[in-house]
């Protein structure tokens, strides 16, 4: 049985959401992302897009490129919440189903053509997320996962379109190769000095040679290129690793702010790791500085999610990794290496007051948000915290840089 692979993409997600919620906005030039200079365009109307803007672009560009545009810096709790919402209606209506971004979703619809006829079914769909939700949604239907990708962005905005089984090799042949998912700028590049432009020229060349210029990734493209995808459709996806980041308005040298924001952001993810009863074995830290240069040290450890533990080693990381004195743009940290448990007693160490600290105060933090009860020191880094459960199975939210 030849499987059917449905993948709906809610058009312009953040801008959608906003022009839900503020009908002024509609048909003006919207653009959502960090609202200074270094911020980021996490998503932009179709109407910037004339002007050479897309997402991922400096913010102040963007501003330089289409002065009239809207700014707005948007809120993950507000577009996880919308997003809950067609999650919901999808989970109702389809047998199996895979969230891989905030608003991407992949469903097997195989097997469902002897009761409905799945183009019918997911046609009637969309228009069920549409009416209830009032945001737009395209979807493209064929046997895998790639074709039905490519075929939702060659459907958008607002539309749908089904590659007939056989036909995923013309359907792509006259794109450009870049759209082929996993091609990215460098990738686009190599290729392009190759003399491909076309999706056809690649149909038509050896795997080998492919896999000599781009590696073991040149195989993956040439079979993604000839419509030939064997990717599952996966419900859940345990999460592997958990990190956070901070880019500073205006570059800095103030140890002492940095450690609190490097603080704020050990105890943050550590009560994640509690809430989701996981354990680290492996954190890291990375330090950007102003002339780009970015560096990171990363130190295994005896499993854990315990504030004291966490946060002098990561103190201890920055400071061997923090030597040159130099102006700081950007810090993050990441804890790895993440195993299923809760933090094991120490017995010299640890006292029944510190095992009741921490107990009384994640279930304040539960109640009332996780910025509900930090440390002193870190009560500059207010930015520092999460609107959702890591370890819920839902992909995480991808959002322009914070700011301090």
């Amino acid at each position: 049985m030849n499987k059917t692979i449905l993948h709906l993409d809610l058009d312009t997600f953040y801008v959608s959401v906003e022009r839900l919620i503020n009908t002024e906005l509609q048909n003006r030039p919207l653009l959502v992302g960090g609202t200074s200079d270094r911020g980021v365009v996490a998503a932009c109307s179709y109407e910037t897009r004339g002007f050479g803007i897309h997402s991922g672009m400096p913010m102040k560009m963007a501003r330089e490129l289409c002065p009239e545009a809207v700014v707005i810096r948007g809120n993950a709790g507000t577009y996880s919440k919308h997003s809950d919402v067609v999650t919901d209606i999808i989970k109702e209506h389809v047998p199996l189903f895979e969230k891989s971004s905030i608003d991407e979703f992949y469903a097997d619809l195989s097997g469902m053509d002897r009761f409905f006829g799945c183009y019918q079914y997911a046609s009637e769909l969309r228009q069920k997320i549409i009416k209830e939700t009032g945001l737009p949604i395209s979807f493209g239907l064929s046997v895998n996962k790639v074709v039905s990708k490519v075929a939702t962005n060659e459907a958008k905005p607002n539309n749908q379109l089904k590659i007939d089984y056989g036909y995923e090799k013309p359907f792509l042949a006259p794109l450009s190769i870049k759209k082929i998912p996993m091609v990215g700028d460098k990738t686009y590049q190599t290729l392009r000095n190759l003399g491909l432009r076309k999706i056809k020229t690649v149909q038509e060349m050896p795997m080998d040679l492919m896999q000599r210029v781009l590696g073991a990734n040149g195989r993956v493209i040439w079979k993604r290129a000839n419509g030939m995808d064997n990717t599952p459709v996966v419900p859940f996806c345990e999460r592997k690793s958990i990190s956070t980041e901070r880019t500073f308005d205006k570059d800095t040298i103030d140890v002492v702010k940095l450690k609190g924001i490097l603080m704020a952001m050990a105890e943050n993810l550590a009560y994640q790791l509690r809430r989701g009863e996981k354990l680290t074995a492996c954190i890291a830290v990375k330090i950007r500085y102003s002339n780009f240069n970015t560096y990171s040290k990363q130190l295994r450890i005896p499993y854990t999610s315990a504030d004291h533990i966490l946060i002098p080693k990561i103190l201890n990381l920055f400071n061997t990794l923090y030597n040159r004195r130099l102006l700081v743009r950007l810090v993050g940290i990441r804890f790895s290496h993440l195993v299923q448990g809760n933090y094991q007693i120490n017995l010299f160490d640890d006292t029944e007051e510190v095992l009741n600290l921490y107990a009384a105060m994640d279930h304040i933090r539960g109640r009332y948000g996780d910025k509900s009860v930090i440390r002193a020191s870190a009560m500059d880094a207010r930015t520092i915290g999460r609107m959702h459960n890591p370890f819920n199975g839902q992909p995480p939210i991808v959002l322009a840089h914070r700011k301090q």
